[in-house]
């Protein structure tokens, strides 16, 4: 399959398995409802489908796959209803639809991240065809990608950056943690899931960080030269709180070709790797591409 196929075939099941999961929980309605209402709300799914995609590449099958896809689309989630929040970027667009907070009241909408978050773990402990060993290991390195010393500190320091004219070191940290943690783990969780070598996972690892500055660069790009109905949030909001973004430091030519440096570096991170990796190219090149 090309990746237009693969993601046609995979997304859905990606939806189904996060619809049932939340089905699942004997929870106030309220709460399910806020939760399901992000959960449905669409989004490129790109995190669950670089999981799935590396688990193809190493032509592997797991039963388990599509619950560990759906428990990092859970974590994504959750950082998207947090981050909307009028206390962090105070956006009332996502996805093209009003966002968690603007529907169910911030009250709500911080408890449904809360649960999203915590039921991802759970739904990784709870795996059924993964050794306790690599459920572990997946649980863990989902706590470093998701926490303090990763999405959540990058988050922490991306506050603290605004109003401030960051380095360009200091900016590429802000974002290998808040964005590239997580796209990281995404990568890697599916190594462990198709029983990479740890050569393999060095090399996933170091595509992963490049891949995730490529993404946040792409971004940056896009709250520049993007519409809010192209990008389905509001544009020009990084320009409106004043941070440090790729353009800002580095003129928007400067910021492009910038862009196209981590993607070809993410490329030659796995050109050690065996097979054609289709997959994985289609994806950098659709994350350098994409329009929202």
């Amino acid at each position: 399959m090309n990746l237009s196929q693969f993601r046609k075939h995979y997304e859905p099941l990606i939806q189904n398995e996060m619809t049932s999961l939340i089905a699942s929980l004997a929870i106030p309605q309220s709460l399910k409802e806020a939760m399901n209402y992000s959960l449905q709300a669409g989004g490129k799914r790109i995190r669950p489908i670089l999981l799935l995609a590396v688990i193809e590449e190493f032509g592997v099958q797991h039963p388990d796959a599509l619950k560990v896809a759906a428990a990092i689309e859970m974590i994504h989630t959750y950082s998207l209803i947090h981050d909307d929040l009028p206390s962090m970027d105070d956006d009332d667009l996502r996805r093209g639809m009003p966002t968690n907070h603007v529907v169910y009241g911030e009250a709500l909408a911080i408890l449904a991240g809360d649960a999203l978050l915590t039921y991802s773990f759970g739904v990784v402990a709870r795996l059924e065809h993964v050794s306790s060993g690599d459920k572990i290991r997946l649980i863990d390195l989902m706590s470093v990608s998701s926490g303090a010393e990763g999405m959540v500190g990058g988050q922490v320091l991306d506050i603290e950056g605004e109003e401030k004219k960051l380095t360009l070191e200091e900016l590429e940290q802000v974002h290998r943690l808040k964005t590239g943690a997580l796209l990281t783990y995404s990568i890697l969780a599916g190594a462990i899931l198709a029983q990479a070598s740890a050569e393999e996972i060095v090399a996933l690892s170091r595509f992963g960080e490049h891949l995730g500055l490529a993404f946040q660069i792409q971004d940056d790009i896009l709250d520049v030269t993007g519409t809010s109905e192209e990008l389905g949030k509001t544009a020009g909001k990084d320009e409106s709180s004043e941070k440090s973004t790729y353009p800002s430091l580095l003129t928007l030519p400067k910021a492009k070709e910038k862009l196209e440096y981590h993607a070809a570096e993410a490329l030659k991170a796995i050109d050690s790797l065996n097979g054609e990796l289709s997959l994985l190219r289609e994806l950098t090149e659709l994350i350098v591409q994409r329009k929202n």
